[in-house]
């Protein structure tokens, strides 16, 4: 027996994109974590019936799927602005400290994601990205100088600072951006991580 799509009025059809499903799957996410995302409370959240979901996917795992490849690619983009960029490779890695340090939304969907990791539609998307990111980490240390050896060894101290940054502040237990507190600990993470290097 197939599956029949319901309907939807045509309003909500032409209003409502595909893509913008994935954006306010990724948000409810970055809020609630995996287990948070279903389609009623995103309809409510959009506004619109359920049905308008089923006109762009068939379940809820095709959209998680969807959103994922989004966070991914909108990630990757980033990462390839700010790491990839033509600014000295000092330069380069000081502002991925900085990034880190900043609460947003993107650090709120990793760490739902890692919380889910065991998640076998979620492991290898955060296997894929760390492994980008550690790629990434490692060439602009290279570029400082260090031997392959240590200069892999600094990104995966580098991203597990980033990586323990942010689930301190989905805890709330970081200090809070713009404190004294705070830009000491960014400056004190910039000096240990790249400026001895």
């Amino acid at each position: 027996m197939s599956a029949v799509t319901p309907a939807v009025p045509s309003s909500e059809r032409s209003t409502l994109t595909a893509a913008d499903w994935e954006q306010a799957a990724l948000d409810l996410i970055a809020e609630k974590g995996i287990g948070g995302l279903g389609v009623e409370p995103l309809a409510r959240r959009l506004g619109i019936t359920k049905g308008s979901f089923y006109w762009h996917f068939p379940k809820r795992d095709q959209l998680l799927e969807q959103a994922l490849a989004r966070w991914e690619r909108q990630d990757n983009e980033s990462l390839a602005r700010s790491l990839d960029s033509d600014l000295p490779a000092a330069e380069r890695l000081a502002e991925f400290v900085l990034r880190t340090s900043r609460q947003n939304r993107s650090h709120r969907i990793h760490a739902a994601l890692c919380a889910a990791s065991d998640d076998p539609r979620i492991k290898p998307v955060l296997e894929r990205i760390t492994r980008r990111r550690l790629d990434y980490l490692a060439k602009a240390f290279r570029e400082l100088g260090l031997d392959e050896d240590s200069a892999r060894h600094r990104a995966r101290l580098t991203y597990t600072s980033y990586v323990g940054y942010i689930q301190l502040q989905s805890r709330g237990m970081a200090p809070e951006r713009g404190t004294d507190e705070f830009e000491a600990y960014v400056r004190h993470a910039i000096d240990t991580l790249i400026t001895t290097c």
